[in-house]
């Protein structure tokens, strides 16, 4: 559930402000299985200074054989004039960008070339569709997870608040009851998170 939360956290207001990257040293084999992963059609490339040296999207692995995933990223990824945009770029700014050279993704970076963030066409597209869509004061997407009560409870609860989730939900059949009625005080306690406690059925529940 972490992992789930940490990929809606990452985009603010359409702009991914950690997106995930690979250093040119790994193989294509390891770039292909990362972007199954998190259903990502790039992924920019950097050194270990975080500095940009290219990028690997599907046109550079669409036509790879088996035997090629050995292949280091260096060897295949588009690395020769590279399009990006610096800190500050907005939406509007990187769409005329992003539709005049005909690509999809557009890493943001610093003076430096240090890698500081990426727009992509269906991050913008998805703003502009859902304009009014619950976000906090970052404009990232609001996200909520439930954990229900287990030994490994407040373990869970860290990962998710580490994962920047907004709300936790507390999820049991009888949620008045003292194991979770505790449970909810000691997440108070420890995360000062927002919560919600349930299910409630009744008048006795709802006023414990």
């Amino acid at each position: 559930k972490a992992e789930e939360v940490d990929k809606v956290k990452r985009s603010e207001s359409g702009v991914i402000v950690e997106p995930i990257s690979l250093s040119p040293e790994k193989s294509a084999g390891e770039a292909i299985d990362l972007m199954a992963k998190y259903h990502i059609s790039g992924i920019p490339i950097i050194n270990r200074e975080k500095r940009l040296v290219g990028i690997l999207t599907n046109r550079d692995i669409r036509f790879l054989e088996e035997e090629d995933k050995r292949l280091k990223i260096a060897e295949i990824m588009t690395k020769e004039n590279l399009i990006t945009a610096p800190l500050g770029t907005t939406l509007e700014e990187a769409k005329r960008i992003l539709h005049k050279n005909r690509i999809e993704k557009l890493p943001i970076v610093n003076k430096n070339f240090i890698l500081k963030g990426l727009i992509t066409i269906k991050d913008i597209e998805k703003v502009e569709k859902f304009p009014n869509a619950c976000k906090d004061a970052k404009g990232r997407l609001r996200v909520g997870a439930a954990v229900g009560v287990s030994r490994d409870t407040m373990e869970r609860v860290e990962a998710l608040v580490n994962a920047k989730v907004d709300v936790i939900v507390v999820d049991t059949a009888h949620g008045h009851s003292i194991q979770v009625i505790e449970i909810i005080k000691e997440i108070k306690r420890n995360f000062g998170i927002e919560l919600v406690g349930g299910n409630v059925a009744t008048f006795e529940g709802a006023e414990s």
